[in-house]
This record gives structure tokens, C-alpha cells and sequence, in this order.
């Protein structure tokens, strides 16, 4: 497959972090009882960035992720988004900020089975107080973007793993975050799925100008990304330092 078009954003530091990250990790570390998970990880993010992080399974890429995402605070370190520190912030502020300004997508989608794939979709602008009319309406429009026409009022369990995938990719770009977290997105697809999956997951974060920090173990998909990151034993080492000056 050949590799895609790189995105543009700011001028590299050396080692391929950008100059001016809108999301950074900072010497990051975390342990889950004895067992050390991250060991002075860092990673730095620019606006508009795809970033692939990859690695062996066990490796720390996913928990790096989760503490960007402010899902998990670190135990030393700091991270930093938008210039604020915010791992030193409560939960109820961190998960307003998950709400309001981050977007995510995970392995098997997860969306939930009582809901319609339009209330799926939905659902972040619901739970940030949107009223249900404008929210459906915000929602509708992405099942023609993405190949689901017709599929609105279906539930998780009317679709396939490819179409339920691409439902959780509309839910988390919905409301145009800022960073879309993406774990694993192709992971329980095939490859043509797959492709399709990121084929729409890049194209429309392009479109909207949104940063993606991307897990991944498949060297096809992190070839969708911008720069390259491998996480081993808990630190980050960045593959491609090649960053196109805007």
C-alpha cells in the first residue's frame, strides 16, 4: 500500500517533536501496584498532527494515550494541553475537558446497545446539554459522509463490525474536538475494513483540522499518520523526525 500524503503543521525540535505542541507528555511516568507501565515517556503533538504510536503489546502505548487524554493521571511528570497543565486537575475538570474538547475511538467501538446508531453518534453533543432535536440533526448528516445511509435507526447489534466502527468514528468527531484519541480503531477489522475505517478517520479529522494521537501494533495503519512513534519499556522514541514546516 502506498503511503499517504503527510499532513502539514509546525517546524520540528530535533527527535520530531513539534516546536509548538498543542498536547504534550513531559517525562511521564505511572505504575500499576509494583508493575511500571510508562518510565519518563514523552510525546509532544502539534495542532492539526496525525501521530501513530506504536509498539508491542504491554508496551505503555495505550496508557500513554490514557494520560493525555487525562483519563489517568501520571505519578511524576506533567501533561500539558492547549498551554494548561491538566494533570494536576481534578476529575470532574478533567472530564469536562474529555467532553468538551477531546474525541475518542476505541478497538470495538463501544457504543451503546440501547441506543440508535443517530443517538450513538449523538451522544457527546447530548451530554454536553445539546437538545436532543439539534443534536440528532448534528448527527444525521454523517451517515451519508461516511457510507451509512439508511442506517440511522439501527442498534450495535443490526450492524456489522465495520459499519458499527465507523458509527463510533462519527460519535467522536461529532462535536469537532480539538485531539481525537484513536486506540486501536482497526483492530478488530479486516484489513479492507480497516483501510476504509482510516481512509474516513483521516479524511475527516483533515477536514475539520483535528490532532490525532493514533495506537496502533499494524505498520499499515501508522502509515496513515504524520509521524511515527514507537513506545518500549515504558519511553517514546520517535521514528520519523521529517515534520513539513506550514
Amino acid at each position: 500500500m502506498d503511503r499517504p500524503d503527510r499532513g502539514t503543521a509546525g517546524r520540528a525540535r530535533s527527535g520530531g517533536a513539534p516546536v509548538n505542541a498543542l498536547i504534550e507528555a513531559r517525562d511521564v511516568t505511572l505504575a500499576f501496584g509494583e508493575t511500571p507501565a510508562l518510565r519518563g515517556a514523552g510525546l509532544a503533538v502539534a495542532a492539526g498532527e496525525i501521530v501513530a504510536v506504536m509498539g508491542p503489546s504491554g508496551s505503555g502505548k495505550s496508557t500513554l494515550l490514557h494520560c493525555l487524554a487525562g483519563i489517568l493521571s501520571p505519578d511524576t511528570g506533567e501533561v500539558h494541553f492547549d498551554g494548561c497543565r491538566i494533570d494536576t486537575l481534578s476529575e470532574p475538570e478533567r472530564s469536562a475537558l474529555r467532553r468538551e474538547r477531546f474525541g475518542f475511538v476505541f478497538q470495538f467501538g463501544q457504543l451503546v446497545p440501547e441506543l440508535t446508531a443517530e443517538e450513538n453518534v449523538a451522544l457527546p453533543l447530548l451530554l454536553n446539554g445539546t437538545r436532543r432535536a439539534a443534536a440528532l440533526a448534528e448527527a444525521r448528516p454523517w451517515f451519508a459522509r461516511l457510507g451509512l445511509d439508511g442506517m440511522e435507526r439501527r442498534r450495535s447489534g443490526e450492524l456489522s463490525g465495520g459499519q458499527a466502527q465507523r458509527v463510533a468514528l462519527a460519535r467522536g468527531l461529532v462535536a469537532r474536538p480539538q485531539v481525537l484519541f484513536a486506540d486501536e480503531p482497526t483492530g478488530a477489522l479486516d484489513s479492507l475494513t480497516g483501510e476504509q475505517v482510516m481512509d474516513l478517520l483521516v479524511g475527516s479529522a483533515r477536514d475539520q483540522g483535528t490532532t490525532v494521537v493514533l495506537v496502533t501494533h499494524e505498520a499499515r495503519v501508522a502509515a496513515y499518520a504524520d509521524r511515527e512513534v514507537v513506545v518500549r519499556d515504558g519511553r517514546a522514541t520517535s521514528l520519523t523526525g521529517d515534520r513539513i514546516a506550514s
